[in-house]
């Protein structure tokens, strides 16, 4: 995936920021499909941790919460699985960002 991507930013005028949010839409649209599923376990944790991982987990979390609260889940299940993970980056990044100098 990551020679994937950087052939996307080479090739076209994508940046960093357009290549991250279509990974995370594509992890998202490929498991609400159920095709992540089987190729997370081809490719093992080389698929589960990258930014389309992310994605699955968010879909993930949305159709378990819809399957248990209904049409809420939807607006719920997003932050069911990935919530313990953004909030663990946002703690640190703002310790990290208190104890280190900005740079010029």
């Amino acid at each position: 995936m990551c020679a994937l991507g950087q052939l996307i930013i080479d090739v076209t005028k994508c940046t960093n920021a357009h290549l991250l949010v279509g990974l995370v839409c594509l992890g998202a649209v490929l498991s609400g499909l159920g095709i992540y599923e089987p190729f997370q376990e081809f490719a093992g944790a080389g698929a589960l941790v990258p930014v389309m991982g992310f994605g699955s987990s968010i879909t993930k979390g949305m159709l378990s919460e819809i399957e248990r609260l209904g049409w809420e889940g939807l607006f719920t299940g997003a932050f069911e699985i990935t919530g313990l993970g953004l909030a663990a980056s946002i703690v640190f990044s703002s310790i990290l960002a208190l104890l280190r100098k900005p740079q010029k």
